[in-house]
């Protein structure tokens, strides 16, 4: 039987790494296409212009909504703390795009990232401040990439 080990320093390249990835995979998977190259610029980008201006003109987050990206944020701050600034936007990264898919809010964050801050400044402010301290970031939108 082999073992392998893993050093210290090779752990955050390889989560780098898996999340270098996630965010092309959602940078891929975001651009629909079709086989004729002709139909997919003309068609396809009326469609796609027509849906994500009426998905971020009626998109609005609710109270709930926003509670639960409060929720979900505080339970990160310890984790963020111990991984440091360059980890924890990576998790904050991922931690918004779930919360998004789960309220079908994707096209909006994606037209409007101050979404993210509009609903956890009012929310919570305290919670919403130890983000952004321990992410070394200006807002929550700042650090929001590939959205």
């Amino acid at each position: 039987m082999i073992r392998r080990t893993v050093s210290r320093s090779a752990v955050p390249t390889r989560v780098g790494l898996a999340l270098a990835a996630t965010a092309l995979c959602v940078t891929a998977c975001g651009s629909g296409g079709t086989s004729d190259p002709a139909e997919s610029t003309t068609s396809s980008a009326a469609a796609t212009t027509t849906s994500t201006t009426a998905a971020t003109a009626t998109a609005t987050v609710t109270s709930d909504q926003a509670e639960t990206l409060c929720r979900d944020l505080e339970a990160q701050l310890s984790n963020w703390r111990t991984q440091g600034p360059t980890l924890g936007r990576g998790g904050l990264n991922i931690l918004v795009q779930t919360w998004a898919a789960q309220y079908g809010l994707n096209a909006a964050v994606v037209q409007n990232r101050a979404i993210v801050d509009d609903a956890t400044e009012e929310t919570c402010g305290d919670v919403r401040s130890q983000a952004i301290d321990l992410l070394e970031i200006p807002d929550l939108a700042s650090g929001l990439v590939g959205l």
